[in-house]
């Protein structure tokens, strides 16, 4: 293969995929990119197996060919070239030479076809949403993903697909985020999957405002293909997690007593003040609603105490209840709407955060000192 390409998009292309790539793997292949080009496109493709991403980006390919290069060291070489232009050429021993300017490197790779094979999709069912959409709700899933392996099948989000609507939920047993948006009526693929963790954290920094995603999915693997701007029709390819999601709607509580309208950035600025006050055996803030009155209080033996006072509009009985900190400050933080709403029943039921729009959060309370 034999090949000149512009820096900026060399770098554009490693940057989109070598992010998969394992530091740690027993495969030596694992380590690499794959290179392929022809026409006037170089494809890059990186995976560990499990999750794959692949793009293409513009080039003058002299001779058609591929290989693989250890992507780690590729990318850091690039970066460094002072030159706009790279002329990279590759010899039947998997040997790229790399011309530059002044700078010239001999990089040892593995051959092309070692690398493990791409999964193939079928072209007929597919979901075609805004990237912007996709983006939202999987940061408003993500943070209630569970960590704990294992359970294996909370480490994901899990998606349903139906002819009208796609649902995003995701929880670790304290807490559950849940998500909706509706598909317009062009929508070919139903059925409902669970995206691992690793997934949806390349999506989330793959993801667009700009531009569609589409999205086809077998009994246990997925395709999203990204057609942004600039993007140079970057795919991700998936496995999924197997296994069959808990009923999270038996989580959700079906009628609650008290709804109380919070403006979310003054409740997260005292959130992360009262959370200083706490450590890791007491992790708790108690907050306790009055009329007019919310006052969240830390209280840590070994730490101290700190109290936080936010004016608000309630006329309910008094209810006092305690949560973790960083679990309630946690949607604040991805949510862009100005106003959320609490709503509780007493200090040992769930409370929920919702704002208006398709979105709620389930959040555990935890035992009042």
């Amino acid at each position: 293969m034999k090949l000149s390409i512009a820096k900026d998009q060399l770098i554009a292309g490693l940057q989109a995929v070598q992010n998969v790539v394992s530091s740690r793997t027993t495969l030596p292949v694992l380590s690499n990119v794959l290179l392929s080009g022809e026409g006037d496109r170089l494809r890059f493709t990186a995976t560990d197996l499990d999750v794959t991403v692949s793009c293409s980006v513009e080039a003058k390919i002299g001779k058609s060919g591929g290989t693989t290069i250890p992507v780690k060291r590729f990318f850091s070489i690039v970066r460094e070239l002072q030159a706009p232009e790279v002329e990279l050429d590759t010899n039947e021993k998997s040997v790229s030479s790399l011309k530059a300017g002044a700078s010239f490197y001999k990089i040892n790779g593995i051959a092309a076809d070692e690398f493990p094979p791409t999964p193939e999709f079928k072209e007929s069912a597919a979901v075609t949403l805004p990237q912007e959409k996709v983006k939202a709700m999987l940061k408003k899933t993500s943070i209630a993903i569970s960590m704990d392996e294992s359970r294996y099948v909370l480490n994901g989000v899990y998606v349903s697909f139906k002819s009208d609507k796609v649902t995003m939920v995701a929880t670790d047993g304290r807490r559950l985020a849940m998500t909706e948006e509706e598909l317009d009526g062009d929508n070919t693929a139903t059925g409902e999957i669970i995206i691992p963790t690793k997934a949806v954290t390349e999506l989330n920094r793959l993801l667009q405002n700009t531009g569609n995603v589409i999205i086809r999915f077998t009994e246990n693997q997925i395709s999203f293909t990204l057609d942004g701007e600039g993007q140079h029709g970057i795919v991700l390819i998936s496995k999924l997690v197997e296994g069959n999601y808990p009923n999270y709607k038996q989580v959700i509580p079906n009628e609650t007593k008290e709804r109380v309208t919070l403006v979310r950035e003054e409740l997260l600025q005292a959130l992360r003040r009262a959370e200083i006050m706490t450590n890791d055996k007491s992790n708790s803030v108690k907050m306790a609603f009055t009329k007019n009155n919310l006052a969240i209080t830390a209280n840590t033996p070994e730490v101290g105490e700190g109290r936080e006072s936010i004016a608000i509009n309630y006329n309910g009985p008094d209810i006092s209840i305690a949560f973790n900190p960083g679990y309630l400050m946690d949607p604040l933080k991805v949510l862009e709407s100005d106003e959320i709403f609490i709503e509780l029943n007493d200090e040992l039921s769930p409370g929920i955060v919702r704002v208006n729009g398709p979105f709620l959060y389930v959040l555990m309370p935890m035992r009042m000192s």
